[in-house]
């Protein structure tokens, strides 16, 4: 039995009928595709890697104490790993539909939270995994290191030895309860131990008041208003889904003849983005776009460790900015401020302090937070680093992965980049009633990235050009397409 962190916690808590938070990932694998058996094979001989998959979570009574992750007596395989087959033609489309459809459905918070769906009937003989995990199991970070552990990084790696699972017994209500009073009625303990330790290093604890004072200043910026907008209102419980695609290698073109960094870079192709989307609703871009920005403050030493350590910075996309270079020299100015007021100190040091709260009273309190209305932040990007070398789904090799982030609160798009063998790309969530011109958006990214590549391109290579050129892609892989999906039944992480 472990209890679950303040902040894993309150992602179970904030969910409810129309905010579904698991995070997701679409990967498409080259065909012909591999026996079902196979694909469970792998998966598993993976599961003694990641514990939490063979786990449910269980409420303390009275909500006295966080949940605690206990281990399912009654774990199914066959029960996470589903297989399906996209309708004719099987084009991006298609896919795109399933993916809205299966992202729309909650996980059983009976059994332990996570899917997979294998897709067969992809066009050019290819077929996908989609897969979901609940939040309160991973950020983006620790998600990353759940697909290479999940996925092999040989094509015919050597089979694990077959392993003899024996689950733990299941704590009684009473157990749980008289669990939590104890593990309450020590905390005052806990804290006055952890306060007595930092006082014994007071020059570490004096540069984390600096760091977090500083970084709340900077957060004031918040407390304005943006102007309204169709980004934001209230959100149904289904779901669309889009993607754009770009090259590693294009991203580092710009840097080095543009500066930044390659959040820089993705930021102001985001930024272009939004802009040929409120361009297209008719609405005015003499304004910013408010975008959280969740920054992981995992140590080195716990990746591999699946649960949440992640924090935010906010940041304030210039919509208004027509032209490209100018766009991203804003970006990477305020970028730069941002780092140096330190916000993500903030985030996660207030995150920590969550967890003197009653677990109660926090909950109702992040339940209230997401209801009440306010249009301080507009949409949420997260860029996650992803291996950098091939991996394979029973013998197949993977050839694109794509993210997906969910939708909460009054927030009706949210964007996620994941880079993977060389390609950068975009998965966008969309709210099916309120936005479904998501495809806009993709296409103003994929159109930001060929300009910025442009201005990126020696003067010779320009000319040759004559015109933006669009992201490379393989001729495996499939074209840009119309998002959204059509039915509203169906789940992944």
């Amino acid at each position: 039995m472990h209890r679950m962190s303040p902040l894993d916690a309150s992602f179970l808590h904030l969910e409810d009928h129309v905010t579904q938070l698991h995070i997701g990932s679409v990967t498409i694998l080259e065909g012909p595709p591999p026996p079902f058996d196979d694909v469970l094979e792998m998966v598993s001989g993976k599961l003694a890697l990641v514990p939490r998959y063979r786990q449910v979570v269980r409420f303390v009574p009275l909500a006295l104490g966080r949940p605690v992750w206990v281990d399912d007596r009654h774990f199914n395989l066959r029960y996470h790993l589903r297989r399906t087959a996209l309708p004719a033609p099987g084009g991006e489309q298609e896919l795109r539909n399933l993916v809205g459809r299966v992202m729309s459905q909650q996980l059983d918070r009976s059994k332990p939270l996570w899917e997979m769906w294998m897709a067969e009937g992809l066009g050019e003989g290819r077929w996908a995994l989609v897969s979901k995990v609940h939040h309160c199991m991973v950020d983006g970070v620790s998600g990353t290191d759940l697909l290479t552990v999940v996925l092999d990084s040989e094509r015919d790696p050597e089979k694990p030895s077959a392993e003899d699972w024996d689950p733990e017994p299941a704590p009684s209500a009473v157990h749980l309860l008289a669990d939590a009073l104890v593990e309450r009625s020590v905390s005052p303990y806990e804290a006055f131990r952890a306060a007595r330790a930092t006082l014994r290093a007071p020059r570490q604890f004096a540069g984390l008041v600096q760091d977090t004072t500083r970084s709340l200043v900077g957060m004031r910026g918040l407390v304005r208003r943006t102007p309204p907008s169709s980004l934001n209102g209230p959100i149904g419980p289904h779901r669309r889904w889009s993607l754009a695609r770009s090259q590693l290698s294009d991203v580092k073109a710009i840097r080095a003849a543009l500066g930044g960094t390659v959040n820089d870079v993705v930021l102001a192709c985001i930024t272009n983005g939004f802009r040929k989307l409120l361009l297209s609703r008719g609405e005015s871009v003499d304004r910013v776009v408010r975008t959280m920005v969740p920054v992981s403050v995992r140590s080195p030493g716990e990746r591999g460790t699946y649960n949440n350590r992640v924090s935010a910075m906010f940041a304030e996309l210039p919509v208004g900015i027509e032209d490209p270079r100018e766009r991203l020299a804003s970006i990477r100015a305020q970028m730069e401020g941002l780092k140096e007021s330190r916000q993500a100190v903030a985030g996660e040091v207030l995150t920590s302090l969550s967890g003197f709260a009653p677990p109660l009273l926090l909950a109702l309190g992040e339940r209230v937070a997401t209801r009440v209305p306010q249009r301080n932040v507009n949409t949420v990007t997260t860029n996650v680093p992803g291996p950098q070398y091939p991996l394979y789904a029973a013998g197949r090799r993977l050839l694109e992965a794509f993210p997906y982030v969910p939708l909460g609160g009054r927030i009706r798009v949210g964007v996620a980049i994941f880079s993977y063998d060389g390609a950068l790309n975009f998965g966008v969530t969309g709210d099916y009633d309120a936005a479904p011109d998501v495809d806009i958006l993709c296409e103003g990214i994929e159109a930001g990235m060929s300009e910025l590549v442009s201005l990126a391109a020696p003067p010779t290579a320009a000319a040759r050009q004559g015109r933006p050129r669009r992201p490379a892609k393989r001729s495996a892989k499939p074209s840009a397409v119309e998002a959204g999906s059509d039915e509203t039944s169906t789940p992944t992480a």
